[in-house]
């Protein structure tokens, strides 16, 4: 049985006022609070809210994580905007960005989406599209998900996704989950023995309409965007339930383990909840939520129903 429950838009704040597009959050295990930030790197949440900047990434740091030393890593989204995005490390005492991916087979990264370390150590990173991001959602499947070794290799190890975007493991790292923006699902491939991936499978429905349904319906009203399907970022909660964000529609769901889908937060006026992107989740019982956003120069914060599985960085 869920103790999945709706969070009620009164119930959500907003924190980390002034940070630029802050896309994604991450949540130190000593409780510290990073912001993607496109005006430096990484901005952390001080006590009494104010932002402390941290580094310089250019392009646009989108996905961020923590790997075992408490470094955080960036997946850069620069390719609309400089054309490069590679995959950056921040160290946060020093303030320095070293690159670890910048081309793979010789070939400048455009759009690297979300960062996920295994319990390894490992890096596996989604990169949306070789662009244009227009062809991207409209039929162009060029996203993939390459992963990066501790000793620097790095290995594609899944090709052909819908603008590939956020990656989640499940709790044994059996299957990895990742969002095709696109085509508005989420699709499943098993971790096989040989440390490969196995062929992806949908998991649960499509989730509401594309980009290419409402074509002929513009200008949406809220009621129509509402029903938009396009997904961004996904994390498990530690009942097993996959929350999802769909992006156009300023809303998150969850897909339970028998594969219902439960509207856990919607705003369709984008009123506090505006283009959300990730969900992580942080705290002493792992029950404080945040929320990123692509257009908000805030994060949200609310009350989980359920504690988020943690991450690697968290455990």
């Amino acid at each position: 049985m869920t103790s999945l429950k709706p969070i009620l838009l009164s119930e959500c704040r907003k924190m980390g006022l002034g940070v630029k597009r802050p896309e994604d959050v991450v949540v130190g295990r000593d409780g510290s609070v990073w912001l993607s930030d496109q005006t430096s790197a990484c901005a952390r949440v001080r006590a009494d809210g104010r932002l402390e900047r941290c580094g310089q990434a250019g392009g646009a740091p989108n996905g961020i994580n923590m790997d075992l030393e408490g470094r955080l890593v960036i997946a850069n989204f620069g390719g609309p905007e400089d054309g490069f995005g590679p995959l950056q490390r921040l160290d946060p005492r020093t303030g320095e960005v070293t690159v670890l991916c910048g081309e793979i087979a010789g070939r400048r990264l455009f759009g690297s989406n979300y960062p996920l370390l295994d319990s390894t150590g490992r890096i596996w990173c989604s990169h949306s599209t070789w662009g244009s991001v227009e062809a991207a959602f409209n039929g162009q499947a060029d996203g993939f998900i390459y992963r990066y070794e501790r000793d620097g290799r790095v290995t594609v190890m899944a090709e052909g996704f819908s603008f590939a975007n956020g990656i989640a493991f499940d709790a044994e790292e059996k299957n990895l989950f990742v969002c095709q923006t696109a085509t508005c699902d989420v699709v499943r491939l098993p971790l096989l023995a040989d440390d490969t991936l196995g062929a992806a499978t949908r998991y649960g429905p499509q989730l509401g309409l594309s980009h290419r349904d409402v074509q002929d319906r513009r200008p949406l009203t809220p009621a129509l965007r509402n029903q938009l399907g396009a997904t961004d970022g996904c994390g498990f909660d530690q009942e097993g339930n996959l929350w999802v964000t769909l992006v156009m529609a300023n809303k998150i769901i969850a897909i339970t383990p028998a594969g219902e889908v439960v509207t856990l937060l919607s705003d369709p006026d984008g009123r506090v909840l505006r283009n959300p992107t990730n969900i992580s989740w942080g705290g002493a019982d792992l029950r404080d939520l945040y929320i990123g956003s692509v257009t908000s120069d805030y994060v949200v914060y609310a009350r989980s129903p359920v504690p988020g599985m943690p991450l690697v960085h968290q455990r």
